[in-house]
């Protein structure tokens, strides 16, 4: 089992940035790669961001290419998610999740592990 919690949600101005962490415990994390969804109201999660086992290996969604950055450290057992020029259309409950496989994984049926989701709010 691999426990997840994220943290650094909450309310930021359109333009603003944030920076999302989510610890993991349990397993040995460096085993396991990860990845950040989101999820609207009444609707599926989307994914975000994923990067591979090692850290050298990332993929964005389309939306926020060139905005988010997905990093991890090993050592602290944690992924981030740095949020930079936030919009409105941002604002979602974000998950991080854990799959054993080893690559940058964009399907979120692949994922076996699941956060309880931070909510990122962006105002206009």
């Amino acid at each position: 089992q691999v426990q997840l919690e994220e943290s650094g949600g909450g309310l930021v101005q359109t333009g603003g940035s944030l920076r999302l962490s989510c610890a993991a415990s349990g397993r040995t994390f460096s085993n396991y790669a990860m990845g950040w969804f989101r999820q609207p109201p009444g609707k599926e999660r989307k994914f975000v961001a994923a990067i591979g086992w090692s850290g050298y290996s990332t993929a964005y969604a389309r939306s926020v290419k060139g905005r988010f950055t997905i990093s991890r450290d090993n050592a602290k057992n944690t992924v981030y998610l740095l949020m930079n020029s936030l919009k409105p259309e941002d604002t979602d409950v974000y998950y991080c999740a854990a799959t054993p496989d080893r690559g940058e994984i964009k399907e979120q049926y692949e994922y076996d592990y699941w956060g309880q989701g931070t909510r990122v709010t962006v105002s206009s």
